[in-house]
């Protein structure tokens, strides 16, 4: 047991002894403060979440407009300077001892600080955000004045062999950037704002402090990631450039964005001789994943029958799980299709649900939620790549060794070409939004393809000036959150060497499926989901796994692994 494994243990001894009997003057002072401000915070929480359930599933202005006043209500809870001024006396104090009450002393700071602003500013940021949402769930591209959806643009970007088609629906899924470029740059000058007014430089280094992150360590980890994967993704991307350009009858320096197979370039193009959709064409995705959970001891069901799988119109085209009221209302809002880009995302998807649902609810309502975005991400993601490997649809989609067998190889060629490729898209990503907040008057549209050119090795469209930057929903509704995705890449693989090692007992690389791993399942959910939020992300990963983040385990798995 370690040293973070006696500490959680004592955690629950100490807390039902501290709260039946009281501890010092000022954790007695703390504690009644805590109490009053509860008496208020779960019904705001709940009515703010549950409203912006409605309004993605509705797509209605009402609804949007509602969810922003029910979020104002709740961030103006922590607007009272009076009562951040006694939470930092708390803090000088030092006598804040007891682990779940000191804890939940960081979290209460950080939302109050996160809101001690200008009412009038924290009011016009809120509703400007629902707006902008608002435009994105409802916005379609148009191909020649035809309005089209998301997953009609990315079955054309897969499958179509006509150039100018492609090029035509990558267009219309930059559009929603020109229309909502200027809310959005709006947006960015009143997140900045308000930053300065807390005494940060900038929105984008107070987020990162306020989620207890520090833009140095994340720009050490970035850093060495990129050099990390730029000689094998050079190699790769050759490869892919050869392979397409064939497929197109073009040379490779011809190939633009639109010759790949998703907007942005994120994800691994279909290149090798096998399209894993048709392993999941004819099944049902929805039962697939509640079948997996429920085999291996997470099951699903209560959460699948308060969600949205399906589309429809006006409903947000993505995809999300939401916790309502940090007592197990979860949900998830799908689009689902019978392809594997829906297998992996109810995998993921499902993932965040599982670590909502399954955590103690003995503990103090602040600490009911994950010990960070992306340990909550890493899970997913731990669970979301299920959808590719190779032993688990041999056992979930009942293929014979026969059948599996001659595709293994390509499989998990492509899993690899695919977390290289997220790799380098990740550094666009969480490298722009860095400069967009620290300097929003620069030439952002060509910041965007030169950090496009740079990392991912895709050459821009001539003769373009658009905002097509603004088209990742990301920096609108997720602010200063993208990078999360990249280290929940890294916990997975951390997470998925430590259950090879210590509940298959096998050495680093050797493949397993996870169905009916219940060991798998218990393990997650004692180790990390029930410690809710305890502990920092790091100390968490300690917690579960003997050691604080390592990028080593990822590196080994897609970079090296050759």
């Amino acid at each position: 047991m370690n040293r973070l494994q006696k500490l959680a243990m004592m955690c629950v001894l100490t807390s039902t002894i501290f709260y039946s009997c009281g501890g010092n003057k000022m954790e007695t002072e703390f504690e009644k403060f805590l109490q009053k401000k509860l008496e208020v915070l779960p019904e705001l929480e709940s009515a703010k979440n549950l409203a912006a359930w409605e309004a993605a599933v509705s797509g209605k202005e009402a609804d949007y407009a509602r969810q922003a006043d029910l979020e104002l209500k709740f961030k103006q809870e922590f607007t009272n300077q009076k009562e951040y001024h006694r939470l930092k006396e708390f803090i000088a104090s030092g006598q804040i001892k007891e682990p779940l009450l000191k804890r939940q002393l960081e979290l209460l700071d950080n939302l109050y600080t996160r809101n001690q602003m200008d009412s009038s500013l924290l009011h016009e940021i809120t509703n400007l955000e629902a707006s902008v949402q608002n435009k994105f769930s409802t916005f379609r591209g148009k191909i020649d004045s035809q309005e089209v959806t998301n997953h009609q643009i990315q079955e054309i970007l897969k499958n179509e062999t006509d150039v100018e088609k492609r090029e035509k629906a990558w267009l219309a899924s930059k559009m929603v950037g020109e229309a909502v470029k200027d809310d959005l740059l709006k947006l960015v000058a009143l997140r900045n704002k308000a930053a300065r007014q807390l005494g940060y430089e900038n929105y984008f280094i107070m987020s990162l402090e306020l989620a207890e992150q520090k833009e140095r360590d994340l720009l050490n980890i970035f850093d060495q990631l990129a050099d990390l994967t730029e000689e094998p993704f050079k190699k790769i991307k050759n490869l892919i450039d050869d392979k397409l350009a064939q497929n197109y009858g073009i040379i490779p320096a011809m190939l633009r964005p639109w010759h790949y197979h998703d907007p942005f370039f994120q994800e691994a193009p279909m290149i090798a001789a096998i399209d894993l959709d048709k392993y999941y064409a004819n099944r049902d995705i929805a039962t697939l994943t509640r079948k997996f959970f429920r085999e291996i001891n997470l099951p699903v069901d209560s959460i699948f029958a308060k969600s949205d799988l399906y589309e429809k119109p006006g409903k947000n085209p993505h995809a999300f799980c939401t916790h309502i009221d940090r007592k197990g209302d979860v949900r998830i809002l799908m689009n689902l299709q019978n392809d594997v880009y829906w297998m992996e995302t109810a995998l993921h998807e499902s993932g965040h649900a599982v670590y909502d649902k399954y955590q103690d609810f003995q503990l103090p309502y602040l600490l009911r939620e994950p010990a960070h975005a992306f340990t909550t991400e890493a899970i997913a993601m731990f669970f979301g790549r299920l959808a590719r490997n190779p032993y688990w649809m041999q056992e979930m989609l009942n293929l014979t060794t026969t059948e599996v067998e001659p595709i293994s190889a390509t499989i998990n060629e492509n899993l690899r070409l695919q977390q290289l490729i997220f790799a380098r898209w990740t550094q666009v990503m969480f490298r722009f939004e860095r400069a967009l907040y620290q300097n929003p008057d620069q030439d952002l549209n060509k910041l965007w393809w030169d950090l496009v050119e740079k990392f991912q090795m895709v050459t821009r469209p001539a003769n373009r000036d658009q905002a097509d930057w603004a088209a990742k929903i990301h920096f609108t509704i997720a602010p200063v959150y993208y990078h999360n995705y990249m280290l929940g890449e890294l916990m997975a693989s951390q997470l998925y060497a430590f259950v090879i090692k210590n509940i298959f007992n096998q050495n680093p690389g050797t493949p397993v499926s996870l169905v009916k791993s219940v060991a798998t399942g218990n393990f997650l959910r004692e180790n990390i989901f029930q410690q809710g939020n305890k502990f920092n992300w790091q100390e968490l990963l300690e917690f579960a796994t003997g050691e604080t983040l390592n990028p080593g385990y990822f590196v080994t798995q897609f970079v090296q692994n050759e």
